[in-house]
């Protein structure tokens, strides 16, 4: 069904809503004759923030009043940072186009005032990290055995007022939400993607609408080898049916006709952990993930 009004769905945070205007802003560069409104929700995980996700439900919490309002046609899209998605694609609301990649790597932020030095001792970085994510826990532990990390919710805002109140030594955040929030320069160090593998689908930014939605008005917003990776990475954490509280990561990119992903994997009956990597043609994504998953899996039982 085309139309010639959209009206666009967003969580209610500042980081949301701005990455929904950049979304936007390429919409109406492509499409100037059409109309779009903003709409703003609370979605339960952004209201629950004295718990970790996985306590209260999962990714699942920040979608679920988005999905609803699609279902009720009260939005025509949703946009949604891909890592906050459930694996689980619903064949009612699907993803209909991926923007390109915004920078995926995870971040150190210091506190106000205070600055990286590269060669220094890090170990008061590392007293107290402020970081909810199991994945990113498994990693700066590989990185920094003495580290210690907290819990930390709340929006990108949130998380940096409690760190400049003392409440944590340092943060990792991402660095794709600081860009967008207008907030680059409190990124103190760049964690490369080698040192702490991010989440599937970090830095992809999403657009959900209901399956009769004529969507040909995205088209020229897609970008391919962005979806390529996600397929790669969604497709890993899916097999290993890995949720918010699994520490698994993946991370693909896409050179010429070849894909290449990199993939840990947690068991947590045994607490081991192992790293790989596979390459292959980008149009064999979806398999790619799968089969890397299942490699690991083997490996450590």
């Amino acid at each position: 069904m085309k139309k010639n009004k959209i009206v666009v769905g967003s969580r209610d945070s500042k980081l949301a809503v701005m990455q929904t205007e950049i979304v936007m802003k390429e919409i109406m560069r492509y499409n100037p004759e059409i109309e779009l409104e903003l709409i703003t929700l609370k979605t339960t995980g952004d209201l629950i923030l004295d718990q970790s996700l996985d306590k209260i439900g999962g990714k699942g919490l920040f979608v679920k009043e988005l999905d609803q309002a699609l279902l009720d046609g009260r939005i025509d899209i949703a946009i949604h940072s891909l890592k906050d998605m459930p694996m689980e694609e619903n064949e009612e609301l699907p993803i209909v186009a991926l923007p390109k990649r915004g920078d995926a790597r995870d971040v150190l932020v210091l506190p106000q005032g205070c600055e990286f030095v590269e060669n220094e001792d890090k170990a008061l970085y590392y007293q107290n990290i402020g970081s909810s994510s199991a994945r990113r826990k498994l990693q700066i532990k590989k990185l920094i055995p003495d580290a210690c990390t907290s819990i930390v919710r709340g929006n990108v805002i949130t998380r940096l007022a409690k760190l400049d109140r003392g409440e944590y030594s340092s943060l990792i955040l991402a660095a794709a939400g600081l860009q967008r929030v207008g907030l680059p320069q409190r990124i103190s160090h760049f964690i490369s993607v080698e040192e702490m593998i991010p989440a599937a689908g970090q830095g992809i930014l999403s657009i959900q609408a209901r399956r009769d939605l004529d969507v040909e008005f995205l088209k020229y917003i897609k970008d391919d080898n962005t979806t390529y990776a996600a397929l790669a990475e969604r497709s890993f954490v899916r097999t290993l049916d890995g949720g918010c509280s699994s520490p698994i990561a993946a991370h693909a990119t896409v050179e010429g006709e070849y894909i290449k992903l990199i993939g840990l994997y947690y068991n947590e009956l045994t607490t081991e952990h192992r790293v790989a990597e596979a390459v292959d043609r980008k149009e064999r994504a979806e398999i790619v993930g799968e089969q890397l998953a299942l490699r690991l899996r083997g490996e450590i039982g």
